[in-house]
C-alpha cells in the first residue's frame, strides 16, 4: 500500500538562542558543531532536527523536559522562529512566508492544543469554541453551528451555555480540543495537552483523542514525554534529547531497535506485548494445518493473546486485503509476552 503523502516536512531545523547565533550558524554552513556553541555562548535548543510527517498520521515528539521537544513544534508553526534550516507544508517553505501570512496560515490551516487550556473564562463553552470563527469574521450564524458541531463531536452537546469555571479539568481540555478543531485544520499542533490531567481523566481523553482520530483522519504532531502515551497514540515517534532527534520510527521498531542506550532506557519498561504486532511475531506463509480464524496483521500481540491462547489452534494473518500472510500460535504469543526474541520482519503499519 502507497504512503500518504507528505504534509509537513523539517530540514535541519536550528533554533540558538543568543547573540550572533546566526553569525555562528553561517560560518560553519548551518551546521555548528557542539564546541561551537559553547564557545560563541549559545544554547542550541534545537539542534540540526529533520523530519517528515505524512498525511492523517499521528507524529508524537517524546523526550524530557528540556529536550527541545516544544520549542521545536513552536518552530513548525513559527510561534517562534527557527535560527536557520527550512520548514515545508504542503510544499511551501513557511521560513519565506510573511508575518501576514503565517497569520492566515495559522487562523485557517493549523489547529492548536496547549498543555494549558487558556480558555476565554468570562466566555461559555459555545463562546470559546466560536471564538477562532469570530476572529477570522465568520457570521454569527454560521459560526455558531460549525461550533455547536465541533462540541458535538468531543461529547459535549448540552454544555454549551456553561462557563469554564462549571467544568472538571477534562471537559476544560474537549472545549479546548473542540476550539482547535472548529477551524477544521490541516495540520494539528497538540503540546502535552494531557499531562496536567489525573491519570483516570488523561486515559479517557487518550481515547477521545483515538476516538476523533478515527473519524478525521487529521495530520497530528503530538508533544509527550509519556513514553506510554507515545507508544499508544502514535504512528511514528521522534526522540529527541538535548535539542536532536536521537532516532525516528514506528513504535514498534523503536522497542525492537532502539538506536543508542538513550533509547532503550526510556522504552525498558513497555511490555512488549502491547507494541509488536503480528505482522512481526507471525510465521510467514499459510499455517500447516486447520486455523481458528483469521487476524490482522496489524494487531498488537496483547490484543489478541488471550483469543490465540484459548483457541489450541493456529490463526491466520491477514493483511489489508484479507490475503493471508502468515500465522500465528499460542506459543508463539507466550514466547512475546514473556520477552523472548520475535521473528519476522516489520509488517504494515
Amino acid at each position: 500500500m502507497q504512503d500518504p503523502p507528505v504534509t509537513l516536512t523539517c530540514r535541519n531545523v536550528w533554533k540558538v538562542f543568543g547573540d550572533g547565533a546566526r553569525r555562528v550558524l553561517d560560518a560553519h554552513d548551518g551546521h555548528p558543531p557542539a564546541e561551537a556553541l559553547r564557545e560563541a555562548g549559545l544554547i542550541g535548543a534545537v539542534q540540526d532536527a529533520s523530519l517528515e510527517v505524512r498525511r492523517g498520521e499521528i507524529f508524537v515528539i517524546m523526550g524530557l523536559s528540556g529536550s527541545g521537544k516544544s520549542t521545536l513544534v513552536r518552530c513548525l508553526s513559527r510561534l517562534i522562529e527557527p535560527t536557520g534550516g527550512q520548514v515545508l507544508f504542503d510544499g511551501q517553505d513557511l521560513l519565506r512566508a510573511s508575518r501576514r501570512e503565517m497569520i492566515e496560515i495559522r487562523r485557517h490551516k493549523m489547529g492548536m492544543v496547549f498543555q494549558h487550556f487558556a480558555l476565554l473564562p468570562h466566555l461559555s463553552v459555545l463562546e470559546n469554541v466560536a471564538f477562532p470563527l469570530r476572529v477570522q469574521g465568520v457570521p454569527p450564524g454560521a459560526r455558531e453551528e460549525r461550533a455547536r458541531e465541533s462540541i458535538t463531536l468531543v461529547g459535549l452537546r448540552g454544555r454549551e451555555h456553561y462557563f469554564p469555571r462549571e467544568l472538571s479539568g477534562g471537559q476544560q481540555q474537549r472545549v479546548g480540543i473542540a476550539r482547535s478543531l472548529v477551524v477544521e485544520p490541516e495540520v494539528w499542533f497538540l503540546d502535552e495537552p494531557f499531562s496536567a490531567l489525573d491519570p483516570l481523566i488523561r486515559r479517557e481523553m487518550q481515547d477521545e483523542f483515538l476516538r476523533l482520530q478515527t473519524m478525521l483522519h487529521k495530520t497530528i504532531v503530538f508533544i509527550t514525554h509519556d513514553v506510554e502515551e507515545a507508544i499508544r497514540l502514535a504512528d511514528h515517534i521522534a526522540i529527541m534529547k538535548d535539542g536532536e532527534i536521537i532516532q525516528i520510527a514506528t513504535p514498534e521498531r523503536l522497542v525492537l531497535e532502539p538506536a543508542t542506550e538513550y533509547v532503550a532506557e526510556f522504552t525498558r519498561h513497555i511490555p512488549r506485548g502491547k507494541v509488536v504486532t503480528l505482522a512481526s511475531a507471525m510465521t510467514p506463509g499459510p499455517a500447516p494445518g486447520a486455523v481458528a480464524g483469521a487476524l490482522s496483521a496489524r494487531a498488537r500481540v496483547a490484543e489478541v493473546a488471550d483469543q490465540v491462547e484459548a483457541a489450541g489452534q493456529p490463526f491466520a494473518v491477514v493483511d489489508d486485503d484479507e490475503t493471508v500472510v502468515g500465522h500465528i500460535d499460542g506459543r508463539t504469543v507466550v514466547d512475546i509476552l514473556i520477552g523472548r526474541p520475535v521473528r519476522g520482519g516489520e509488517g504494515p503499519r
